[in-house]
């Protein structure tokens, strides 16, 4: 069978860690399987790179910072080739140039377009592990551009789609998917298995088991995923369209501190005035999540969302340049200090009452709301992020503690 194994950035972090996820390849290898590992850089070494940016000139362009990060992923998978062949396991080491990876332009967060496979399945065919740099591609100028963090898990996603793999593994430095942050919640505990959309909403909110993109392609192509520990040897979750098991009411709880709230202050209230807002914003690729309007007094309006912080810079810089032309607003306010705290669960649908129990969580802690967003399958609500701690503990006690 072929499969695809993706291993983060911890997983490859030294010289020990390298060779114990060396090791496991090797035992796939020799039960018979065709095996193509996805790569992340060594532990810190984006941040490392990163940082060497703001020391030689914080205002890079996306392209030249594309360049540099993607050496990152080039060097772990050149040292992964060297220790199976060490190990005496064939193996070569390929960028996203040489596979090679087509994507969009869009430097810093771009998105594949397709895949050529021919290489990796003629080194397959020669008998060799196939090592690929993750979170990189290359757009029609032949530049590298980079898939935003997390990246490398959509990369493995789009591998075994492409190469029709039997089987897609994701090794974290977690053992599963659990019902909340192991770090941050206390008797969080791991789930055998969950849908996924289920998955795609929580990788959307801020639980940072897998990349949201990897979900949504392994969705559209019914790629089912397993994610597992690089640590140890236990079982994972399984992420696929339908469980068998019974739906739990919540299966999981979400934080994300990397939010911001922006809200812009006497709008004209007339129609159009939320599509020019948001249509600015998109054009600078700004993505927004938690939206609320407010009703409409003496002919004005307000409109607040939130965004990430990573993104706040540009958005709060688009909404200025606009402010006093197509947008005619007052003000615009920004709130620094937010996070947000989501429940998600398919048992949502068809239950009432779920986000009433969270606000009383909630309520009982003393913790006040700014914002609500829901779906079918999710609530979530905008709280002052020196509160998160004790938010998301009270929220899935509310939730999962009766259980254990």
């Amino acid at each position: 069978m072929l499969i695809v194994k993706k291993f983060g950035g911890t997983s490859v972090a030294n010289k020990e860690r390298i060779f114990n996820v060396a090791k496991r390849i090797v035992e796939d290898y020799k039960k018979g399987n065709e095996v193509v590992v996805v790569l992340s850089a060594m532990g810190k070494q984006t941040d490392i790179l990163l940082d060497m940016v703001k020391d030689i000139n914080p205002k890079a362009s996306k392209r030249e910072i594309d360049m540099l990060l993607t050496t990152g992923e080039q060097t772990s998978v050149a040292l992964m080739a060297m220790a199976l062949d060490a190990l005496g396991v064939p193996a070569i080491s390929l960028n996203a140039f040489q596979v090679a990876m087509h994507t969009t332009s869009t430097y810093g967060n771009s998105r594949l377009k397709r895949i050529d496979t021919e290489r990796i399945l003629n080194e397959l065919e020669n008998k060799r592990v196939v090592v690929v740099t993750g979170f990189q591609g290359v757009n029609k100028l032949d530049d590298y551009t980079t898939l935003g963090r997390g990246g490398s898990d959509t990369t493995a996603v789009a591998l075994a789609a492409a190469l029709h793999a039997d089987a897609c593994e994701i090794y974290t430095d977690v053992d599963g998917v659990y019902t909340g942050d192991p770090r941050l919640v206390n008797n969080a505990r791991k789930l055998k298995e969950i849908t996924y959309d289920e998955m795609l909403e929580m990788a959307s909110l801020g639980a940072g088991v897998l990349h949201n993109r990897s979900v949504e392609m392994a969705k559209k192509y019914s790629v089912p995923l397993v994610v597992r520990s690089s640590l140890n040897n236990s079982e994972g979750t399984m992420v696929k369209e339908e469980i068998k098991m019974e739906k739990m009411l919540v299966s999981g709880v979400a934080s994300d501190a990397n939010a911001a709230r922006i809200s812009v202050i006497g709008l004209e209230d007339q129609p159009g005035v939320a599509f020019k807002l948001f249509h600015h914003l998109a054009r600078h690729d700004v993505n927004v999540d938690i939206i609320l309007q407010s009703i409409g007094r003496d002919g004005t309006k307000d409109i607040s969302f939130t965004v990430n912080k990573d993104d706040l810079e540009e958005a709060v810089a688009t909404l200025e340049r606009h402010r006093q032309g197509s947008l005619k607003c007052q003000k615009i306010d920004v709130e620094r200090n937010v996070a947000k705290v989501s429940i998600v669960g398919a048992g949502m649908m068809s239950n009432a009452g779920i986000a009433a129990k969270m606000f009383e969580a909630l309520y009982d802690v003393g913790v006040n709301i700014k914002m609500i967003s829901t779906s079918e399958i999710r609530v979530t609500v905008l709280i002052d992020d020196e509160h998160l701690n004790k938010a998301i503990n009270a929220v899935h006690d509310k939730f999962f503690t009766s259980r254990l």
